[in-house]
């Protein structure tokens, strides 16, 4: 069995968590947002970001703030909302949960 598309899969369902923890941290511009990811092995292209950023700023769980560049034109630096709070308040404690339950498995199948 091939578990690259497994793999591929979990990140992907993780993503939307992870975006906005980091954007919980401090608002970030995307490709900062891009760099953190990659540097967790949580491999992202902008291709995939971007979309889930304008899913995000419709569901008003992000917004964003202008911000002058000095080598080019003003950027997008996204935040976090209260909203956007209590559902990462929610997806961690849901984590938490899922986390303790697969480990739970994974040491008794040993």
């Amino acid at each position: 069995m091939n578990t690259d598309n497994t793999k591929a899969q979990m990140r992907k369902g993780l993503l939307e968590f992870c975006v906005l923890s980091l954007v919980d941290e401090m608002e970030m511009y995307p490709s900062d947002i891009i760099k953190k990811l990659k540097a967790s092995q949580m491999i992202v292209v902008e291709g995939t970001l971007y979309p889930l950023l304008s899913r995000l700023l419709k569901a008003e769980l992000v917004n964003y703030n202008w911000k002058e560049s000095t080598s080019g034109p003003p950027r997008k630096y996204y935040q976090i909302t209260d909203g956007g709070q209590k559902v990462l308040e929610d997806l961690t404690s849901s984590w938490n949960t899922l986390q303790k339950a697969v480990n739970k498995i994974i040491k008794q199948s040993k």
